[in-house]
């Protein structure tokens, strides 16, 4: 059953904005200092007048109030320093979902609804993490429907910190073996094709850009209708990838980091 029944809210660019960047699951932590540095520099250094976070920034995130120790305060400096510069906003996804608006507010980071429609350059552009359009993942959207409930967030946040933490490492173990049991992102599942059309149809758009799949490219959905796939980042492990998505008045560019840095 879709999720979006009626249009989304939407976001219109700022009149001066020339160019908005697209990334997606960097799925950050203490672990991964060398994509953590790479997306530091890439916040501080982009000539992007917006950048927009599709979700997974983070490889987990059990609630705000880790945000004042540790990896989770230099994360949210970093937001908080890019977030002065530009114009910067976030939308939580399948691993960062209990990103909430004490951190947004402190980081001056916007919150984006899932989905949100950008509305800039003449386009209409629905932005999502992806990961609700996954329908043949039907384990995952299990896992999804009981923690998305307000009920199960506002129980998990009055837990001590160090037990939600606890709970957050089992869990990951748990998606580490299940992804050590599929050769590939290639046989995780990807986004309902008519899901997805259906969402465009009650955004009146025929764009679509999202993250968490891990398969980057730009595909036709049929119908007239179009979805560029974020690419997810990882510089701490070969295969090395890290990639922006660029939206200008001359459409979408997909751009290495080093290029995305250079403008």
């Amino acid at each position: 059953m879709s999720e979006v029944l009626s249009a989304p809210p939407e976001l219109h660019a700022d009149a001066h904005w020339q160019r908005i960047d697209f990334i997606s699951d960097l799925h950050l932590s203490a672990d991964t200092p060398r994509t953590y540095e790479s997306w530091a520099s890439y916040l501080r250094g982009t000539p992007a007048d917006a950048v927009f976070i599709l979700g997974d920034l983070f490889e987990v995130w059990v609630g705000d109030d880790s945000r004042f120790e540790g990896f989770e305060a230099d994360c949210t400096k970093v937001l908080r320093e890019a977030a002065a510069k530009r114009r910067l906003a976030f939308l939580v996804g399948n691993r960062d979902f209990l990103v909430g608006d004490a951190l947004l507010a402190d980081s001056g980071v916007t919150a984006l609804a899932d989905p949100t429609l950008l509305v800039a350059f003449g386009r209409r552009v629905l932005l999502t993490h992806g990961d609700a359009l996954c329908l043949a993942d039907t384990e995952y959207q299990k896992f999804r429907g009981m923690v998305r409930n307000p009920v199960w967030q506002q129980q998990f946040l009055a837990q001590p910190l160090e037990a939600r933490r606890e709970y957050a490492r089992q869990v990951r173990q748990q998606s580490e073996a299940r992804k050590k049991s599929q050769a590939s992102p290639e046989e995780w599942a990807d986004v309902d094709v008519p899901e997805a059309l259906t969402w465009l149809r009650a955004a009146s758009s025929t764009t679509m850009v999202h993250g968490h799949t891990h398969r980057p490219a730009s595909q036709s959905l049929g119908e007239g209708c179009e979805r560029h796939v974020l690419s997810d980042w990882e510089l701490d492990h070969a295969p090395h990838r890290a990639e922006v998505l660029r939206l200008t008045r001359d459409g979408f560019e997909r751009l290495p980091l080093a290029q995305a840095l250079a403008g």
